[in-house]
């Protein structure tokens, strides 16, 4: 057996702590990163009204894209926007993109394997959209009908799993919430099930003819996080004290007047968190 003198023991320790990458110096995290880069880049889907779309000027627009500007102006950087499609949301984080997701996001435990999430910024109801000539005029009354939604989105998941319940009737999937409500409007599709913001905002754009918000679906309320990747806990901490200040502020509540209107909806689990 080798007998090691303190020098030499003290040398050995030295060489595993320099090879398994411990040191003293701390290691600049990703909130270090964004503020150094002078930019946070922001996935944002821009095809959501009014969450996130494009204006006359083909300007990225809407309530994301602000949350992004106020969540960049508190970090003292620029806000870049990564318009960003439903499905390619977190492959985007994960490719090194995009630094966090202010793009509607339903926080699932799911997803939650494989980024980290904020607490709740937003909250949406579903409702049912139905082309006119369908005879559709409840959630109940789509059994057996064709029936879409974006792919890999809350309400798609959860309609894909009814239509399959029901036994009979199609589900199709669409990249986009505008595929979804122009399919609706040529009779390809009978029915979809959205968030009530989506809803009113395609049905009153006048681009969908012949379609109308027919009721509410029986989904779960859909809370929305920010995401970024799931070890990065100072910028998860910053993002959960943001989301807190724009309530307080009242800043929660004056985006929401600006780009949807009406009863501002809670952010707290009834029964479970206040």
């Amino acid at each position: 057996m080798t007998k090691f003198t303190p020098i030499k023991k003290i040398t050995v320790l030295a060489a595993l702590i320099a090879a398994t990458g411990f040191s003293g110096a701390a290691r600049a995290d990703k909130l270090d990163d964004i503020i150094s880069s002078g930019t946070l880049r922001c996935a944002v889907v821009l095809d959501f009204p009014p969450m996130g779309m494009r204006d006359a000027n083909n300007e990225p627009i809407g309530f994301d894209v602000d949350y992004c500007k106020d969540l960049a102006k508190v970090l003292g950087v620029e806000a870049e926007i990564v318009e960003t499609p439903f499905p390619e949301r977190i492959p985007a984080l994960m490719s090194g993109r995009v630094d966090v997701g202010v793009a509607s996001t339903s926080d699932t435990l799911e997803r939650a394997k494989t980024v980290g999430f904020s607490i709740p910024y937003f909250a949406f109801e579903m409702v049912v959209t139905a082309n006119e000539t369908s005879g559709i005029t409840s959630f109940e009354s789509m059994k057996g009908h064709t029936v879409g939604a974006v792919a890999g989105t809350f309400e798609g998941i959860a309609l894909e799993k009814q239509v399959k319940a029901w036994g009979e009737g199609e589900y199709r999937p669409y990249q986009t919430q505008a595929d979804v409500f122009l399919a609706l409007s040529q009779g390809q599709l009978d029915a979809t099930v959205s968030t009530s913001t989506v809803a009113m905002a395609s049905v009153n754009s006048g681009k969908f003819e012949g379609i109308a918000v027919v009721g509410k679906a029986p989904f779960d309320t859909d809370y929305v996080a920010l995401f970024t990747n799931r070890n990065e806990y100072g910028l998860i901490n910053y993002l959960n004290l943001f989301v807190n200040q724009q309530i307080r502020t009242g800043r929660y509540a004056e985006l929401y007047k600006k780009w949807v209107g009406g009863e501002l909806p809670s952010l707290t689990i009834p029964n479970a968190y206040r």
